[in-house]
């Protein structure tokens, strides 16, 4: 079962099955905390590491009964779903006696769950966690987690044991070369190569303020022997401190004694740091530069990693909560906060990574030992919201590369940065919607920062490349994209359509917003933007939805779909004739697409306002809802990757073609469904007022992510934790309408049906809880400083 509770998202039973909770800072490394208290996932080497077990649990022991490591039951499908599980499994610590597993509670950034200690009479809860500051991106990406272990003696007698916590050197390549560094209620597992480039990484384990003791693991073996001493140092009851004075360590422990009155808990908080500052993760034919994280230009050592940890641990927490609360006590539908706070774990994915500089770099998601389609891909990360809003520094560095290594003297920019960032190549098309979006969001943040020098500093770019954009796409000056053009379903559009050309119209309002601020003419844009309109509400809209014109023949042969470019590429005459009759493969043409006008719902994220007329971008909404949006997908064919949504299970299909003329050769993905589209289009429904339809787009996706066969806190689509789904948070702005313009310290909201409502609400300098008190607006700034001249309502 999912429900919200008063303490947040609750999992239990079936539903525990394939929780992976992401902890850890933005850029710096993973671990996963699971729905029965196990740790996976551990990713501290800048690349994800899946479906990897981690030897590392929490135990409790008590003289005459059977210690217990504190985890619930390990999932079924584990047992033999796991690699290398027909060998039986001996790397994994599944065989050691557990408790009872109650529920996994999610609130972001924190995680508890409670267990039951069969034989005693405790209840245990564990809480999970790692900073998570809107405004804050530096505490917000630091290389720590920790998880606290709250042990309560539901008993009228006081009972004593044992807490430890243990790990195995999963940072040490090989057994025989690791290292231990002991630390202050701690220890620090490391490489032990001094000579080698990994000789600095280390992954600390520390008890915050109590008396503790460490064991180093032996064993003369094979790694059973280490595991055998292991669990008889647990199963004695004592704290057992031995430093070996060998060449390797496999492992450590860190035991503490517990003594808990009749009634009361004792509370048992372990964090967990790390640092690797160098790695072998680059992108592009340099082999002489690797990524480094931007952790390690603030941080000289492990050892200062887990000082600033341990000392600023109350704090850091304290702030991470307040989040937590004020996003959690938001007046919106309980599948609204599933979906954001779901979705934020991207930010604790190898996903994202930040460099040395501080600047943002993203794949689009994680395959399973390797980033997943690199380089912060525009016509991806145009449908994330997030982080716009709640770091709004980081987004902005994103927008600085875009405009700065990946544009050139023309205009033309890269769509997918280099890693570490750095000149870019100009070999292939630009990518249409990513490039004009990027100038959309330009505009976006200048309003939520209020920089307006930061503003006039890019405009020259932005001007070289609308002009890009027009030179290339539109050179008849018809206000549409008539040529061919790249976009995120990995192929080219001929012809106009409504998702690019929308894009289209909101980067030349934005380019006329700009141009009129900085005090420049922008008739030539708004020109275009006139004819541009034009065209999508009289020729491309068919009278329910936009769709696409599908164009070969142009002036220029170079752009001409020709029989000798078929010939040439495809070496079959059935297609070869399928395309002399249907025109370029890969097309929508007829089709309803479900982001068919996505340019609209950009152009009200970025501050735009309306670019089309409304009654007609409703009516396309409608259209999608009612062609694409299926209940049950059992009579669906899904040619393409039916992983996202199959059977039973419910979605938003990509495109669908109620008035027939499906193309025999559709464009990729079409038959799929993806949750970054089903948030895009569920926002922009709220928006519109279609409050129904939307929240049961929203509700569905989130079913399939229920914990009973995907991970709910991992929507993925090409990857693990995939960009795409950070649409999610434009939901928050689509119900509440709440937004600060730095530009004028004026916020914004809507015009809500109850006198009493409250919303989180984030800007470049803090955030808070907005909404309505007694009939009129308020304003409650619970971090940072906010200047707020006036409120008003929309």
């Amino acid at each position: 079962m999912v429900k919200l509770t008063k303490n947040g998202i609750e999992y239990t039973g079936r539903n525990l099955d394939y929780i992976a909770f992401p902890m850890g800072g933005i850029g710096a490394g993973m671990v996963c905390l699971e729905g029965n208290g196990s740790f996976s996932n551990i990713s501290i080497r800048h690349k994800p590491e899946i479906q990897k077990p981690a030897y590392m649990f929490g135990s409790f022991a008590v003289k005459g009964e059977t210690p217990r490591i504190l985890e619930g039951n390990t999932p079924e499908w584990k047992i033999s779903g796991l690699p290398n599980a027909g060998n039986g499994l001996g790397s994994t610590n599944f065989g050691l006696p557990r408790c009872k597993i109650l529920s996994f509670t999610a609130k972001f950034p924190f995680a508890a769950i409670k267990l039951k200690y069969p034989e005693l009479p405790i209840d245990i809860f564990m809480c999970g966690w790692s900073p998570f500051i809107p405004a804050d991106p530096d505490n917000s990406s630091l290389p720590v987690c920790a998880v606290e272990y709250t042990l309560k003696n539901t008993s009228s007698r006081q009972i004593k044991g044992i807490f430890g916590f243990h790990s195995k050197n999963f940072v040490a390549e090989q057994a025989q070369t690791g290292k231990l560094i002991l630390l202050k209620n701690g220890f620090v597992l490391t490489q032990g190569k001094e000579d080698s480039r990994q000789s600095s990484e280390g992954f600390a384990v520390q008890v915050l303020n109590r008396k503790t003791s460490v064991s180093h693991w032996c064993g003369t073996g094979g790694f059973n022997d280490t595991h055998q001493i292991l669990w008889k140092d647990i199963a004695s009851a004592r704290c057992i401190s031995r430093q070996q004075n060998q060449q390797s360590c496999p492992g450590a422990s860190v035991f503490t004694e517990i003594t808990i009155p009749p009634k009361q808990s004792k509370t048992i908080k372990v964090l967990f740091s790390w640092y690797v500052p160098r790695s072998s993760v680059r992108t592009g034919d340099d082999p002489s530069d690797f990524y480094q994280p931007w952790y390690a230009s603030r941080f000289e050592s492990i050892q200062n990693v887990s000082s600033y940890w341990t000392e600023n641990y109350a704090g850091l927490r304290k702030k991470s909560e307040k989040f937590s609360d004020a996003l959690f006590s938001s007046d919106i539908p309980s599948e609204i906060i599933e979906a954001i706070t779901a979705n934020l774990s991207i930010f604790k994915s190898p996903t994202m990574l930040r460099q040395k500089d501080g600047r943002l770099w993203c794949w689009e998601g994680c395959c399973d030992s390797i980033g997943c389609c690199a380089g912060s891909c525009t016509h991806v990360w145009n449908y994330c919201q997030a982080t716009a809003h709640l770091f709004p520094s980081l987004e902005r560095t994103l927008r600085e590369t875009e405009f700065g290594e990946n544009q050139d003297e023309k205009g033309h920019q890269n769509f997918r940065s280099l890693l570490p960032i750095r000149k870019n190549t100009h070999d292939f098309h630009a990518a249409a919607d990513g490039q004009l979006g990027g100038i959309m969001k330009v505009y976006r943040e200048w309003k939520i920062s209020g920089d307006n020098g930061w503003l006039r500093k890019l405009w020259p770019k932005v001007k070289k490349s609308i002009d890009y954009c027009i030179k290339t796409w539109d050179p008849d000056y018809k206000g549409i994209l008539e040529r061919p053009h790249h976009n995120t379903y990995d192929i080219e559009f001929w012809g106009p359509d409504g998702m690019c050309t929308s894009i289209y119209l909101g980067a030349l309002r934005a380019t006329m917003l700009i141009a009129q601020k900085l005090g420049e003419d922008d008739s030539f844009y708004r020109h275009l933007y006139v004819k541009g309109k034009d065209y999508l509400e009289n020729v491309l809209f068919n009278g329910e939805y936009f769709e696409q014109e599908i164009l070969w023949k142009y002036p220029e042969v170079s752009c001409n779909f020709e029989e000798k470019t078929l010939n040439e590429r495809y070496h079959s005459e059935t297609l070869v004739t399928i395309m002399k009759n249907e025109g370029p493969p890969y097309q929508y043409g007829k089709g309803c697409l479900s982001d068919g006008i996505i340019g609209a719902w950009l152009s009200e994220m970025c501050c735009i306002g309306e670019i089309l007329d409304r009654e007609k971008v409703k009516k396309h909404l409608l259209s999608v809802y009612r062609y694409n949006f299926k209940k049950d997908l059992s009579n669906h064919a899904n040619l393409q990757r039916p992983g996202y949504a199959l059977g039973k299970e419910g979605g938003l299909i990509l495109c669908t073609w109620p008035k027939g003329q499906r193309p025999t050769l559709p464009f990729y993905y079409c038959d799929e469904v993806w949750t970054g589209i089903e948030y895009q289009v569920a926002s922009h429904m709220l928006a519109y007022g279609i409050t129904g339809q939307a929240l049961e787009i929203v509700r569905t996706a989130r079913k399939r992510y229920d914990g009973t066969k995907r991970n709910p806190f991992d929507e993925y689509e090409c990857g693990h934790w995939y960009g795409r789904a950070l649409s999610s948070f434009a939901l928050l702005y689509a119900c509440t309408g709440i937004r600060y313009d730095a530009t004028k310290k004026i916020l914004y909201m809507k015009r809500w049906k109850r006198n009493d409502c409250r919303a989180f609400f984030c800007t470049e300098s803090g955030w808070g809880i907005a909404g309505i008190k007694r009939g009129k607006p308020f304003a409650d700034v619970l971090y940072g400083k906010i200047s707020i001249n006036r409120i008003e309502i929309l």
